[in-house]
């Protein structure tokens, strides 16, 4: 998954709180027999967005939060959007939407739309999450809105892959390179798309960026905006640039934060990916051995988690915490550790959660594996594997799928050369060889005719390698690529130069000169 970090851990509390201020549709995607978007922009009418202040429900979930004491409030909303846009007339779907307002808006120049990534995070949660983060010279300029994308968490969310088979997923061998251990990952993938076909059958192909873009450009005309400005981060950036092809005219800025490569094909973007996650690894390693307090995991980080990959293999690790009954296997160590190299301010919990899982409590690789994949403290999930699955394959590409016996090459060879994510990244090729739904495949993007665009790349970024953000940039025919010299995922709002740069752009609509760089 691609996402923002930092924003995944509310989301599923957010659901809970704000449930009573939102609507179910009486037509759901599933009951729908409509196929997915089709290739020429439909002109459907905007519907209002009937608005709620949920400021009371919202405020318990940041409180203590950094930035919860800014003079924030929050709306709920909710509006309808066409589910098939072969049929701009026909039946809708709900979408859910947030509005985060700062006390003391001056020259508000119109709507900030963020997207968090995933693909399958919560928009909603972004803009909370984000209206404490974002500097305040924007927020007094644009009000902040976060939508929950079809299929996302209540815009009729995906929910089709049971809590039960996600745990086994997690804790599935993340290294998998015998037939045997691929067998069982390549196993469960199927159960998974055989109970999502079975669910929602033609319906699965309407949960597709292309159409995402489309409903999120009734949104701009439905907020009042003449021309979007949006804030996209890792997915999010792929979601924004294909409204820009859509929708060149009607772009008034674009900020592309950890880009996701166009030009990447599915095993290009595997094998980069494995690399990067690598990278970052030695970057957490070579931070930990440098501390003035010691490293917890010693002088050899990386045969230290080797070590205790095995030992987990071959005795699963319990956590303190009361009332849990999970072992850590090695699938929960790895998902823990892919999770925290999202973002440095997670490398001390990691590296004191694996010492602590070393001593005997997985306690805290649990908590962050938790998070990643959305699963709450009772077991039970929010949808973002389901939607994660469901929209990335509706973007898929039949004809440039990896066929399973090539897989299994793969993964011996990238197991090899990328020994702690590269067999994962080959095995991660194969759920949309098996998923059973019309396709979307993304366009090509070069969005002749729009405004500047501007492309955020990060030289250190595990999840999205610097490379995506300067091929999107050189893709894009207006497109501009800042660049920062830092560590983790995303750039914006870590950095002041960044900082500047953007804040620049979203309020003046001034671009960084060309090869501007700012340092760590």
């Amino acid at each position: 998954m691609r996402l923002s970090p930092g924003l995944v851990a509310a989301a599923s509390a957010l659901l809970v709180a704000v449930s009573g201020c939102t609507s179910s549709s009486d037509t759901t995607a599933a009951e729908s027999s409509s196929a997915a978007a089709s290739a020429t922009p439909a002109e459907p009418t905007a519907a209002d967005i009937t608005w709620t202040d949920c400021d009371e429900q919202i405020q318990p979930l940041v409180e203590g939060r950094p930035g919860s004491e800014r003079d924030v409030a929050f709306e709920c909303g909710r509006t309808e959007v066409p589910i098939s846009y072969d049929e701009p007339d026909g039946a809708t779907m709900p979408i859910f939407l947030v509005r985060a307002r700062l006390a003391g808006q001056a020259d508000r120049i119109g709507s900030l739309l963020v997207n968090p990534g995933g693909p399958g995070a919560s928009g909603a949660d972004a803009a909370i999450g984000r209206a404490l983060t974002l500097p305040e010279d924007v927020l007094r300029r644009f009000d902040l809105i976060g939508f929950d994308p079809r299929g996302v968490g209540l815009s009729t969310p995906v929910e089709c892959v049971p809590d039960e088979l996600k745990d086994r997923m997690v804790a599935a061998e993340p290294r998998p390179v015998t037939d045997e251990q691929l067998d069982a990952v390549f196993a469960m993938a199927q159960e998974a798309a055989e109970g999502c076909a079975e669910e929602y059958g033609d319906a699965l192909g309407t949960f597709s960026t292309t159409a995402t873009a489309r409903d999120m450009d009734l949104l701009r005309q439905s907020l009042g905006d003449e021309q979007l400005t949006y804030l996209g981060y890792s997915y999010g950036t792929t979601l924004g640039s294909t409204y820009a092809e859509l929708f060149p005219d009607r772009v008034r800025a674009l900020v592309l934060d950890a880009a996701v490569d166009p030009e990447a094909d599915p095993q290009a973007d595997a094998e980069a990916s494995a690399a990067a996650f690598e990278a970052g690894f030695d970057a957490f390693a070579a931070n930990c051995t440098q501390l003035i307090a010691g490293c917890p995991i010693g002088a050899e980080p990386r045969r230290f988690v080797e070590d205790l990959l095995a030992r987990a293999a071959a005795a699963p690790i319990p956590s303190a915490r009361p009332g849990e009954t999970r072992q850590a296997t090695p699938g929960v160590i790895m998902t823990a550790v892919q999770a925290a190299l999202y973002s440095t301010t997670a490398w001390p919990q990691l590296a004191q959660g694996l010492a602590a899982a070393q001593a005997g409590d997985a306690q805290a690789l649990f908590s962050l594996a938790d998070t990643y994949y959305g699963r709450l403290q009772d077991g039970s999930y929010s949808n973002l594997i389901d939607a994660n699955t469901a929209i990335n394959c509706a973007d898929s590409d039949p004809d440039t799928e990896v066929p399973e016996e090539d897989i299994r090459v793969l993964a011996a060879d990238w197991g090899q050369r990328y020994p702690l994510f590269g067999a994962g990244a080959a095995a991660g090729l194969y759920p949309c060889t098996v998923w059973e739904a019309e396709r979307t495949p993304l366009p090509e993007r070069d969005a002749q005719g729009a405004a500047p665009i501007l492309v955020v790349g990060n030289s250190g970024d595990p999840v999205t390698p610097l490379p995506g953000a300067v091929d999107m940039a050189a893709d894009l025919a207006s497109g501009v690529l800042l660049t920062w010299q830092g560590q983790g995922h995303t750039a914006y709002p870590k950095n002041d130069c960044v900082n500047g740069a953007v804040n620049a752009y979203l309020i003046d609509l001034t671009v960084p000169a060309e090869g501007t760089t700012c340092p760590f």
